[in-house]
């Protein structure tokens, strides 16, 4: 019986070490995709930026096409 138990917590501890692995590695991959998110919102808003500033520039240069017509 007692080598049966030592077998049993043998394989419990196995088992365990594999999700404390399993965890730390998910726990590094969120870090990573957070990473990632952020830099992805930080680059959609500069883009975003850009695509206003030369949205107002056409608008101004259509306005300004515009006067020179009449």
């Amino acid at each position: 019986m007692n080598k049966e138990n030592n077998k049993n917590f043998a394989c419990l501890e196995s088992e365990i070490d594999k999700l404390i692995t399993r965890c730390t590695q998910l726990h590094q991959e969120n870090r990573i995709l957070r990473t990632n998110e952020q830099m992805w919102k930080q680059e959609r808003f500069s883009l975003t930026q850009k695509n206003e500033l030369a949205r107002a520039k056409i608008e101004s240069m259509i306005s300004k096409l515009k006067e020179l017509e009449q």
